[in-house]
């Protein structure tokens, strides 16, 4: 039987969602806590995986087991063995092709900015705290250009395992809301890194340091040397993603 669950996790203590030999990923507590409730060994895979210290609001997963056990069992048996910053949002049962990573139709970040002079407490693992003013809509002006099908070899970090550069970016935008600056993107797909090598960029360029046009220069450039700054990982979330219609997996809950 193949089950497909919905996840969401704080990324502040894990070294990224992978198995680690050392240091803690999400993955193998997600597993330890679902081995437990299936009394045998459970493997997770997901849609995406995250790097360290990167958040989920709708990570997506699947497992294959030999146990039968309601939704609920699952649902509620995997949150009592997990601590309290990985939790499993929805479980289904599903056909034995779908799959968590490659039937996925588009994946879709959100990169938070809290631009201000004055830091937060509050929200100091959940967003980029810049206080050099930012026009947002200078952002979002570059951050059209990157729109469709382009090489990302400028916005893919220098240890990315992909096999080829081209990505489809489906949607993007920047707004802002106050002193919040909200990056929103989807695609078919993203790189290592990708859109907080896109988050870095932006934010040299809604603070005059550089012009809208750089991103192209960029794009034709290929070279991840030329762009800007990686964003710091604290303020990047996976919050959805999308597959065909007729596995009829849930949205997540909150986006």
């Amino acid at each position: 039987m193949r089950i497909a669950i919905g996840i969401e996790y704080d990324g502040t203590a894990y070294n990224g969602w992978q198995r680690q030999r050392t240091g803690l990923g999400v993955q193998a507590c997600l597993e330890d806590a679902l081995s437990d409730v299936a009394d045998e060994r459970i493997e997770v895979t997901c849609a995406g995986r995250t790097d360290t210290g990167v958040h989920a609001s709708g990570q997506v997963g699947h497992f294959d087991t030999q146990s039968d056990r309601s939704e609920r069992g699952w649902l509620l048996g995997a949150n009592s063995n997990l601590p309290d910053d990985v939790n499993v949002t929805w479980v289904k049962p599903v056909a034995d092709d779908f799959h968590a990573r490659f039937s996925t139709t588009a994946r879709s970040y959100k990169y938070v900015i809290l631009n201000r002079l004055v830091r937060s407490a509050l929200y100091r693992r959940r967003a980029w705290w810049v206080y050099q003013p930012l026009d947002h809509q200078r952002m979002h002006e570059a951050a059209q250009i990157l729109a469709g099908e382009h090489d990302f070899s400028s916005f893919r970090a220098a240890g990315c395992q992909a096999s080829g550069p081209v990505r489809e970016v489906q949607s993007i935008l920047v707004r802002r809301d106050g002193d919040w600056i909200v990056l929103e993107v989807t695609a078919n797909a993203f790189l290592q890194h990708m859109v907080r090598n896109i988050t870095g960029t932006l934010v040299a360029i809604g603070s005059g340091e550089e012009e809208v046009d750089w991103i192209t220069e960029l794009l034709e450039q290929r070279d991840r040397t030329r762009g800007g700054v990686a964003a710091p990982p604290h303020g990047l979330t996976l919050v959805r993603v999308d597959y065909p219609d007729e596995f009829a997996i849930p949205p997540p809950l909150w986006i």
